[in-house]
This record gives C-alpha cells, structure tokens and sequence, in this order.
C-alpha cells in the first residue's frame, strides 16, 4: 500500500505533465488567433481577387 502511496504523491509532485499541458493550450491559442487571421484575409484577399478579375475583363 505505501508503494500507492508513494507513486501518487511521486505523481503529483511531477510538473512535467503540467508544462505540457500549458504548451498545449498556447499551442491551441495559437492556432485559434491563425485562424481568425486566416479567415479575415482570406475575405478580403477574395474581394481584391475578385476586383482583379473584374478588371481584366474589362480591359
């Protein structure tokens, strides 16, 4: 029983876990702040595209 015990206090005293977990949500905040970027000028690089086009045709 105190071989339990001690591998869950081992356990708990490991941060390890605990850095992967905060490289994790940064990793994830990152790629949350990518998308809406992405998204933003993915709209806009559309339009100018689109007016690109428009006035190509027109020429």
């Amino acid at each position: 029983m105190s071989k339990i015990i001690s591998a869950v206090k081992t356990f708990v005293a490991d941060e390890n876990g605990v850095t992967a977990i905060e490289y994790g949500l940064i990793a994830a905040l990152v790629g949350v702040a990518i998308a809406g970027a992405v998204k933003l000028l993915g709209t806009q690089l559309d339009t100018t595209f689109g007016d690109i086009v428009t006035k190509l045709k027109n020429v």
